[in-house]
């Protein structure tokens, strides 16, 4: 087992990666057994087969061929994690909402952090497509980090988003731990849509400045102008940054059920990896 002290983040005793066996999980397979050895967490790797009733009349057989694929394909993410030193258990559900399944799963469990990759395959094993992604992270009980295929978390630079409200205050604190426990550097970004929010955005990633300064850390301050999610991810690749750390919902989307447009829009298209931080209530 890894060293807890060298956690990345903290208190992080279980994780829940969720798979659909697709290339586009790797990134997210790869990063969740990394954070499981280092943080001597326990990982619960899952699969749902969506029970649908428009799939009755392919036959049982080929819903049985899925599901024997589905866990021959976990217990091989099982070796994997076990030959890094990580305590893994298999779960496969059925299930007409495999987003509800996940975020029922996570509750159950009582897990710290749930770990996606950012898309999925169509069908039987539809469990990471954008929508149901974007369920997860907007019901999760816990924080969400989604990982692209290619991206690796090295924990050089971290962008945190801020628009004051509640949700990316926790993402700003979430942010200032794990660069206090790496020794990252902070891109502290508070987008504007207008010239009248300047003075609001300047204040916000202030804010962030001065706690990063107490902790000791690197940061730095932008508050350009622009559609949110565009900025984010445009300074996030052009500044090297290999993770994102936002609020799951902003100002205008606390009560939604889905995650904030913005946040769902910067996961979609960021080239690395992004963790989304909701504030507990």
């Amino acid at each position: 087992m890894g060293s807890a002290q060298f956690c990345p983040v903290g208190k992080l005793e279980k994780l829940l990666l969720a798979t659909d066996r697709s290339a586009f999980s790797e990134g997210a397979v790869r990063e969740a057994i990394n954070f499981a050895n280092k943080c001597s967490s326990k990982l619960y790797v899952m699969s749902v087969l969506e029970t649908n009733p428009e799939y009755e009349s392919i036959g049982s057989g080929v819903f049985e061929k899925e599901e024997e694929e589905a866990k021959g394909y976990l217990e091989s993410v099982k070796a994997r994690a076990s030959q890094a030193g990580v305590d893994c258990e298999v779960i496969i559900r059925h299930a007409e909402e495999p987003d509800r399944c996940i975020v029922d799963e996570a509750s159950e469990k009582k897990v710290d952090m749930i770990i996606l990759g950012r898309r999925g395959r169509k069908g039987l094993m539809k469990v990471l497509m954008g929508e149901v992604a974007a369920k997860v992270i907007g019901h999760a009980p816990c924080k969400v980090l989604v990982v692209p295929e290619a991206a690796r978390i090295e924990y050089r630079r971290i962008l945190v988003a801020t628009d004051g409200s509640e949700h990316s205050n926790a993402a700003v604190s979430e942010a200032i731990g794990i660069a206090k426990r790496c020794g990252s550097s902070i891109l502290a970004l508070s987008v504007v849509r207008s010239e009248s929010e300047s003075e609001e955005a300047k204040a916000n990633v202030n804010k962030v400045l001065e706690m990063a300064q107490k902790e000791g850390l690197s940061a730095e301050a932008l508050t350009p102008l622009g559609r949110s999610y565009d900025v984010i991810v445009e300074t996030a690749g052009g500044r090297g940054v290999d993770l994102i750390v936002m609020g799951t919902y902003g100002k205008t989307g606390l009560k939604k059920l889905l995650m904030g447009s913005s946040t769902e829009k910067v996961i979609g298209l960021a080239g690395c990896a992004v963790l989304a931080v909701r504030q507990v209530e």
